[in-house]
């Protein structure tokens, strides 16, 4: 269902795409968005209602065009992890991973450093036993299927990345079509991004979207991996749910909403809930982008994770 009921003179953008939800230390639910020139806030006392749009939150003089951010808590500060362009460019392939910082969930964020060259997006920043991971997306050119694919690395602080990335999830699908023909003649551009990670136990679950948000196929899946909840994370035996060959997505296009991807999990009181976007079938017409924050329940049966979509 959707989050942010939007008022015909609302000042809010239409959409909140790559909605990425935290309850944060005050108790208050936030909801970090893609926007221009900077991510886009939203908050509200209760999780299900009552959102309010608070504008942009983060300072970052001459970047645009911010990403996807993710925010998290750190021994009291909060860190916010996105990518943003160049203010004098024009290239999206000059997306490039920063960080962030502020003394409360609602910031003003100011920027602190690049994390990675571009192009490098869609980064999810957990702690774990183990340490601190990044989850992030590159380009990917000598491959089978060529595109965008997710790689982890350790950090060694919230602000130094180890320097040791592995990827964790390629293109396996025809689904994954991003455009083709994109670049070449006969090469088909795949896109795996939008990484969310969390575990449960022993088994460790590993979120994406494939494909673009205007095709059909467009869909949100998920890698499973078996091991101690201390282990690096880097390690693991990724396997896409299903298989690496069965298209089976646990969100995609239905008679009413269409464009569902880019998620973030948040577990309130005993229960597991998706947060995504998704517009109304038929508002892909829109001069504005109308992915809007949704959420639904999410069940979690070992490997398996449904999702009941709602209106």
């Amino acid at each position: 269902m959707k989050l942010y009921k939007r008022k015909p003179d609302d000042r809010a953008p239409l959409g909140q795409p790559d909605p990425y939800m935290i309850k944060a230390g005050d108790g208050r639910y936030y909801i970090y968005a893609t926007g221009n020139p900077g991510p886009q806030l939203f908050c509200s006392d209760s999780l299900l209602d009552g959102w309010e749009y608070k504008g942009c939150c983060l300072e970052a003089p001459g970047q645009k065009n911010c990403w996807a951010p993710c925010v998290i808590e750190i021994d009291g500060k909060y860190y916010m992890y996105y990518s943003s362009m160049d203010e004098d460019s024009d290239d999206e392939h000059g997306q490039t991973m920063r960080v962030a910082v502020a003394d409360c969930p609602g910031g003003p964020f100011r920027f602190v450093k690049n994390l990675l060259p571009p192009f490098s997006i869609d980064p999810h920043m957990v702690v774990t036993p183990s340490g601190m991971y990044l989850f992030y997306c590159v380009n990917e050119y000598e491959a089978q299927r060529v595109g965008t694919v997710v790689m982890c690395d350790k950090m060694t602080d919230p602000f130094t990345m180890e320097g040791k990335p592995v990827c964790v999830i390629r293109p396996t699908l025809d689904e994954e079509i991003y455009q083709r023909d994109r670049f070449k003649k006969g090469e088909h551009w795949h896109t795996i991004e939008g990484a969310f990670y969390f575990s449960k136990g022993n088994t460790h679950y590993l979120m994406y979207s494939g494909a673009c948000h205007q095709n059909p196929t467009y869909f949100i899946g998920y890698s499973v991996a078996h091991g101690d909840p201390d282990a690096d994370l880097r390690t693991l035996d990724w396997k896409k749910f299903p298989d690496d060959t069965t298209y089976a997505p646990l969100l995609s296009k239905n008679d009413f909403v269409e464009g569902m991807g880019h998620n973030s999990v948040i577990f309130d009181n005993g229960t597991c809930y998706i947060v995504y976007h998704g517009r109304d079938i038929g508002d892909i017409k829109l001069p504005e982008d109308a992915r809007s924050a949704r959420i639904d329940e999410m069940k979690i049966d070992g490997d398996v994770l449904s999702v009941e979509v709602t209106r």
